[in-house]
């Protein structure tokens, strides 16, 4: 047996007798033990002047890719390294500080989480662990009030099990400064300017533009091409968030959590949005069954011109339907 699940076996037993407190501690020394494996180097890409990011080739987590499912964005700065979301793990952001290095010797200087998801924001115990437990990380207040709470290890534990334990030895880092709508976060020769326009992705989604360079790190409120959980989220609230959005900022390069940045990344996924919830909302007004619905936005072109391509479309379309036409619900009455 590796030494590993053996670690993990004598963890396993000690839970089973936890009255005892030598055991618990045993048990907490064997936790703290164990770690996963390293994530495989992926090249930073370049965007602008200033603006980088490492491109994750997967947009779920598996025990393959070792949790590496959503981009690690970062400005280099003339103060040092700013952070654009962390990655799913430690392991995860430990790759990503290697890839910093081959950019520049700078040290990572601040953090900016997008929303409460575990995939943006876990990576931050190896930035902490690497340049100190002061190390300032931005998100809004309700995704700083989730993280520390239930959330937090929840989705360390999800990370885990989604893994096969790729990602243990992560510990919950949340954010430590809170910053809101319009605020500018100015950190050497760069500007962040802050914008949430309500609940979208979640109730809390923070998109982070860098002024400097006309680039818009836009979190998990649009991707390239992943279907996008709405678990937490709202279509007509995603559709009304872009609208602000692009009014407030202009053009942009935007860079989404999951998949490639692109200038018409706003338009091209809130067609397919729109085409999910429009239909559903048309379904609910006519009175016609969820069933019925769903025959609606799959025959809808928005929707069936990405049904062939778009990661996780035929396992996830049916619930996200579901989603949208209880929201059309709500909505029309």
């Amino acid at each position: 047996m590796s030494t590993r699940r053996r670690f993990m076996s004598l963890g396993a037993a000690a839970v089973g007798v936890s009255l005892l407190p030598e055991v618990s501690v045993l048990a907490q020394q064997a936790q703290d033990f164990i770690q996963g494996p390293p994530v495989a180097d992926i090249a930073a890409t370049q965007l602008s002047q200033r603006v980088w990011y490492i491109l994750s080739p997967d947009g779920f987590p598996t025990p393959e890719n070792r949790g590496m499912m959503s981009n690690v964005g970062f400005v280099v700065t003339s103060d040092g390294v700013v952070i654009l979301d962390s990655g799913s793990s430690l392991q995860i952001g430990q790759m990503a500080i290697r890839m910093i290095r081959k950019v520049t010797n700078k040290p990572v200087v601040a953090i900016f989480n997008s929303h409460f998801h575990g995939d943006h924001w876990l990576g931050n115990d190896a930035f902490v662990r690497e340049f100190g437990r002061e190390l300032p990380i931005y998100a809004l207040a309700q995704t700083q009030a989730m993280i520390k709470g239930v959330e937090g290890n929840a989705w360390r534990g999800l990370m885990e099990r989604w893994t096969n334990q790729s990602t243990a030895g992560t510990q919950v880092v949340a954010p430590n400064k809170v910053v809101a709508h319009t605020q500018e976060v100015r950190i050497g020769d760069v500007t962040f300017r802050m914008h949430h326009y309500g609940r979208a992705h979640t109730e809390s989604d923070l998109c982070v533009q860098v002024l400097e360079d006309k680039v818009t790190a836009v979190g998990d409120i649009a991707m390239t091409n992943r279907i996008a959980n709405m678990d937490d989220g709202s279509y007509p609230g995603t559709l009304k968030y872009y609208q602000a959005l692009e009014k407030s900022v202009g053009e942009q390069l935007w860079v989404p959590g999951h998949g490639e940045a692109k200038r018409d990344l706003l338009k091209t996924y809130g067609a397919f949005m729109a085409g999910i919830w429009e239909p559903c909302l048309q379904a609910v007004k006519d009175s016609l069954t969820e069933a019925q619905a769903k025959a609606m936005v799959l025959r809808d072109p928005r929707v069936a011109a990405r049904a062939p391509t778009m990661h996780g479309f035929q396992t996830n379309i049916g619930k996200y339907i579901s989603l949208a036409y209880l929201e059309a619900e709500k909505e029309a009455f």
